[in-house]
């Protein structure tokens, strides 16, 4: 057959040559070692916590070797595409630390190796289909049949399966051969008639056999060779998945794949259509699911209906960005919180991050553990920029407690936020926003509220006692020191112990401590019965509000 001739039937339009296109694509001028790495989802809604994943492995690869990380859109499925989800994708990576240096930006594309979304692409691989069609490894499939409809409306899912409609392999293997076997004459009847062709690569392997192939992640690994004609381009001239990101990735000069596992068994495919057209194929990494553990213990996927499955969802409950990054570290290299212990003050961008140190069973996502990792990035954080994040997050999710807030000024808010921060060992009152203002609450009298009551076995008549005593004796000008020796001296008249080593020692002969009569107050000042130093509280609030809720308590017993 006259390959070339074929070719010209297939695609008649004026392409550029192969020569051409990689001469707009030539390789980059990156160090040793440098690495060229992408993240390319479909536009299709949400970004799912299982895209950070591979995601931050992509940046920090790229990042840490002094590579580039870009971005490309794979939207050659129009049917699946979301109107306005790959602006949402890239403004939700950049909140989570994720900085493209190439591709789809809010604002347009940027980046010399462009265009960077595969709808914009058409043209490059119908060069190259052509080049494979010249070359005698396609071949047209006329049909209008259920088979090519099947085609026509291929999408990554499906292909994940790949595209069979046989159940016996005998007969699937019959079914292709008999595709591949048509002449000239019927190709131009075929176009004549106007009837549009799906375009396919001719596979040489031999499924019994297997064949070597090699995971960053997983090491070598032996899958069967690819038996089956690979669909290049779908009959409304699109690529499939498998052909564009191989022209893609080659063009782009992409050194490092990394993917879900789902996409392990078509590696034979990809590799073989790299070494149809020539092209050395980048490295793959491939990243097992991430798994939750369900109400009976057993491990599941974590799905899209799952919390903390939507990025979205740790933006309204209040997460600091940094943490859900620095937790996503944590899945990743399993070393990442021993450095973050000895490296509290460094960035974590200075962690050497390791392919090595991924593991190839997966991880297992854990929301307690993340609150543990919020709580530790929140602690080192300045007051300054726990405010900015708490009070953008509370006009938007909280609106009627950003505007208390403002009752009262950024200052104020600062001062009840610095309450133990700093030094050595940081308070870790709280990790998301959410529990800053339930932090906040009791300095404000708009949510001020008992929360707590008095424990069971209080003495109220005590309780009454020791409020008044604290009222008459409280300057707001005392030391904590002189505030304190004023707080013991409630204890002896009352019958409770103001040495708490005496305390323990004959705790029979005392109606309580002075922790006691320090919990009474703390109540009538916070409500609440835990509460940070309730000297600094006090001195936050101010001596004329923390007189009135003693002399409220008093009342109200």
């Amino acid at each position: 057959m006259d390959y070339k001739y074929l070719a010209s039937l297939l695609f008649p339009q004026p392409l550029p040559s192969a020569d051409e296109i990689e001469a707009k694509y030539p390789p980059r001028g990156l160090p040793e070692g440098a690495a060229v790495t992408r993240f390319a989802p479909s536009p299709t809604g949400y970004v799912h916590f299982g895209g950070l994943f591979p995601t931050t492995v992509d940046e920090r690869l790229a990042h840490q070797s002094g590579g580039v990380c870009y971005l490309r859109i794979e939207d050659t499925d129009s049917r699946r595409e979301v109107k306005g989800a790959a602006e949402a994708l890239v403004k939700t990576l950049a909140h989570y630390g994720i900085k493209f240096d190439e591709g789809v930006t809010e604002t347009g594309e940027v980046g010399a190796y462009g265009p960077y979304t595969q709808s914009k692409r058409a043209e490059i691989y119908h060069v190259f289909a052509k080049r494979l069609v010249e070359e005698g490894r396609a071949y047209p499939v006329f049909s209008t049949d259920e088979e090519l409809e099947e085609i026509k409306t291929a999408d990554k899912k499906a292909e994940l399966k790949s595209v069979d409609w046989e159940v016996d392999a005998g007969a699937r293997r019959e079914a292709m051969l008999a595709r591949r076997n048509f002449t000239i004459e019927q190709v131009e009847q075929e176009l004549a008639a106007g009837h549009k062709f799906a375009l396919f690569a001719i596979a040489e392997g031999d499924g019994t056999r297997k064949r070597k192939v090699t995971d960053l992640v997983r090491g070598a690994l032996e899958l069967p060779e690819n038996d089956e004609d690979i669909v290049l381009l779908k009959s409304d001239g699109i690529p499939t998945y498998h052909f564009a990101h191989v022209v893609d990735d080659h063009l782009m000069r992409t050194t490092h794949v990394i993917r879900g596992e789902e996409w392990l068994p078509s590696l034979p495919k990809h590799l073989q259509l790299f070494s149809y057209m020539g092209w050395k194929p980048p490295k793959y990494i491939h990243i097992s699911q991430i798994m939750r553990l369900d109400e009976g213990g057993s491990k599941k996927k974590l799905s899209k209906r799952d919390m903390g499955a939507n990025l979205d969802d740790y933006s309204r409950l209040g997460y600091c960005p940094l943490a859900v990054t620095e937790y996503v570290m944590t899945l990743l290299n399993s070393n990442f919180e021993e450095w973050r212990a000895q490296n509290p003050d460094k960035p974590y961008t200075d962690f050497p991050f390791s392919v090595k140190k991924m593991s190839a069973s997966g991880c297992l996502f854990d929301l307690h553990k993340l609150d543990d990792v919020a709580k530790n990035v929140v602690s080192r954080m300045t007051a300054e920029d726990v405010y900015e994040q708490f009070y953008a997050w509370a006009k938007e999710y909280a609106y009627d407690f950003a505007s208390v807030v403002d009752t009262m000024g950024a200052d104020y808010a600062k001062s009840i936020i610095n309450i133990g921060r700093g030094g050595k060992k940081p308070r870790r009152d709280y990790g998301t926003w959410v529990e800053l203002q339930s932090f906040m609450k009791p300095f404000y009298d708009e949510t001020f509220e008992v929360e707590n009551d008095y424990p069971e076995n209080t003495d109220l008549h005590d309780v009454r006692a020791a409020l008044s005593a604290f009222a008459e004796t409280y300057d707001e000008d005392d030391d904590a020191g002189a505030w304190f020796e004023k707080i013991k001296a409630i204890c002896a008249p009352l019958g409770y112990c103001a040495d708490m080593k005496e305390y323990k020692a004959n705790a029979d002969a005392y109606r309580g401590s002075v922790a006691d009569v320090s919990m009474m107050i703390r109540v009538a000042v916070t409500g609440r019965l835990n509460s940070p130093d309730l000297y600094t509280v006090m001195h936050i609030i101010g001596a004329e509000r923390t007189l009135s809720r003693v002399r409220a308590m008093i009342n109200k017993l």
